[in-house]
């Protein structure tokens, strides 16, 4: 089932009734998970992570945090609620041919409906440039790092946005879980450690009695 976020509260979405209070959501429970969240978004936080590369053009992600409105049992408002947000991979834009130049984002003016997976950015990703930011434009993109940058509560994780918004970027994600190589990996090493088993059964089970006893 989808999980709804509201301002620091996860519920799922068939027990709205059942809410429990996790400012910073379990991360195991959602990683890799279908999302979904209810809110604005705070286009002067706006971040370029550079050096992403769609069917061989290069280009940004264009990332922005969200700010949650509550939703809870159909209600817009929780009272006492601090602001919460999280951060948004909103898709792929190519990048212009001259580099001073950073494409316009068209960003929903009102409160908009997200769907998405949840994500953890890598944080040990290669640096091309000892220049790591440069306004909004990142090398590297580390949440840690994008929390350090606003004024605001940010939830630890991201969605990869996959809803549809006429907003003209791209959202052709790559999939997300292990791939089928990956598991064919898996399976030859746990047939090669049961042949191993095998074979070691038989020599010291059957053969090396049999050798003893001849030797007798």
């Amino acid at each position: 089932d989808e999980k709804y976020i509201a301002d620091g509260w996860s519920y799922e979405k068939i027990y709205a009734d059942l809410e429990q209070n996790c400012t910073e959501m379990d991360l195991e429970d959602l990683l890799d998970q279908p999302l979904q969240v209810r809110g604005r978004f705070l286009s002067q936080h706006l971040l370029l992570h550079d050096n992403r590369v769609h069917h061989g053009q290069p280009g940004y992600h264009v990332l922005m945090p969200l700010l949650i409105e509550p939703v809870i049992d159909g209600s817009a408002d929780k009272p006492g609620a601090e602001p919460v947000a999280i951060l948004v991979n909103r898709g792929w834009i190519a990048a212009s041919p001259d580099r001073r130049t950073l494409p316009k984002i068209v960003t929903p003016p009102g409160p908009v409906h997200i769907t998405g997976t949840a994500l953890i950015p890598n944080e040990r990703q290669f640096e091309l440039s000892t220049r790591v930011a440069e306004g909004n434009v990142w090398q590297n993109m580390t949440l840690s790092r994008f929390r350090a940058t606003v004024n605001i509560p940010i939830q630890p994780i991201v969605i990869q946005q996959d809803s549809v918004v006429d907003d003209g970027l791209k959202r052709e994600w790559a999939a997300t879980g292990p791939s089928p190589d990956r598991n064919f990996g898996y399976a030859f090493q746990w047939f090669g450690l049961a042949a191993l088993i095998a074979i070691l059964y038989v020599w010291f089970q059957i053969i090396q009695p049999i050798r003893a006893r001849r030797a007798h």
